[in-house]
């Protein structure tokens, strides 16, 4: 076996089998794994692993799936639009694009929406990154001046498994040639170093979802800490990459006005306005089905099930639109009183808690417009 990270080691460590699937054999992927993991848990299979669990998870073969790994070829399209698109008239929609290298994720927070919207029985990744990017070639050829913005995090954390895949290289790369485009890696962990040393042209955009330390510690397991978090961070900045933070999502507590107080006073204790892309904020939102499954998996004390919700857009159980409001009235005030320079906005969010947040819609907000601009309708939603 080739020398590994500590953080690698870990993951492999943690990973119970990995299958590859025989149309995967000979991929950049399969051969890196090959090389890094030991025989006794790589299987070569000419199917999904465990076929007969298709439909309904139940919580154990959620979990279950967190466990077992599967290379494979994608035989989808790779770029898409946001989710959120598809609900414009219910939900204010940035132009976020996605590219699912993958599904499933290694880490288990407890609010996690793949609970309820993901039926894959292991976790999987996709051996042919090539097509990935071929199907980015095309768009480029007619789109390159649009400011695209394209996330890999979706359905996968963008980098928790980044050092075994090491799909941000030739992601980087390729966005060197678009700068225009921005491309966005999403993520809970802190494991950054693996791309440090490349060459970007400053549109390489490393975000962090970010809630405070109690609640990372009680919801968010498995995934880095607060602090961890920061520094890889305050790592990605100083070489030039552009950092992101989504505070999302929000969770109401007794203690809720403290803890975000305490988020926000440490990111801006770390880092400058100018060094931030963007701070997105969104609350605590799920589909009625998936209540069960995290009192099941993470038991009546998880403060996620502990919560009073309500149906809402798109048939999501969220807080009312008086508590939405007012935490993020809370934390808007709470930056622009540190400095008025921080700019925040709201992600999957109905124009009314828009404004009742911050009194206008994004358009009317001269430092947002770019991001809530219309594209031209180019892409399947």
């Amino acid at each position: 076996m080739n020398e590994v990270s500590e953080s690698l080691k870990k993951l492999i460590d943690e990973i119970e089998m990995i299958y590859i699937d025989e149309a995967s054999v000979h991929s950049d992927l399969a051969l890196r794994i090959k090389s890094l993991v030991p025989n006794e848990k790589i299987r070569f299979v000419n199917q999904e692993p465990f076929a007969e669990s298709q439909g309904d998870l139940t919580a154990s073969e959620f979990d279950r799936s967190k466990r077992h790994l599967f290379i494979t070829p994608y035989r989808g399209q790779f770029f898409k639009r946001c989710p959120g698109a598809t609900q414009k008239k219910a939900l204010t929609c940035c132009n976020y694009h996605i590219l699912n290298l993958g599904s499933q994720c290694n880490m288990n927070c407890s609010y996690c929406y793949l609970q309820s919207y993901l039926n894959s029985p292991v976790m999987k990744m996709y051996s042919n990154i090539d097509q990935a990017l071929a199907e980015l070639e095309t768009m480029a050829q007619d789109h390159a001046d649009h400011p695209f913005r394209v996330g890999t995090g979706e359905v996968i954390d963008s980098l928790s498994m980044d050092e075994l895949s090491l799909f941000s290289r030739p992601l980087i790369e390729f966005f060197r040639k678009y700068p225009k485009w921005k491309l966005e890696f999403k993520t809970k962990s802190k494991n950054v170093s693996q791309f440090l040393d490349m060459q970007h042209a400053g549109n390489v955009i490393v975000s962090w979802s970010i809630n405070p330390p109690a609640i990372i510690q009680s919801e968010e397991h498995g995934t880095a800490s607060f602090e961890e978090r920061l520094l890889a961070a305050r790592a990605c900045a100083d070489k030039g990459f552009l950092v992101a933070f989504h505070i999302d999502p929000m969770i109401w507590t007794p203690q809720w006005k403290e803890n975000y107080n305490f988020l926000a006073e440490e990111i801006h204790r770390r880092f400058k306005p100018e060094e931030v892309h963007i701070i997105s904020a969104g609350a605590l939102r799920f589909q009625p089905e998936q209540r069960h499954m995290m009192r099941e998996r993470f038991g009546p004390q998880s403060l996620v099930v502990q919560a009073e919700m309500h149906p809402s857009e798109g048939g999501k159980l969220r807080y009312d639109t008086t508590i939405r409001g007012e935490m993020f009235q809370f934390l808007i005030k709470k930056f622009k009183d540190l400095d008025s320079r921080w700019n925040l906005f709201l992600c999957m969010e109905t124009p009314e808690t828009w404004i009742k947040a911050t009194q206008k819609m994004p358009m009317q907000t001269p430092e947002l417009k770019e991001i809530f601009k219309p594209l031209p309708s180019i892409t399947k939603a």
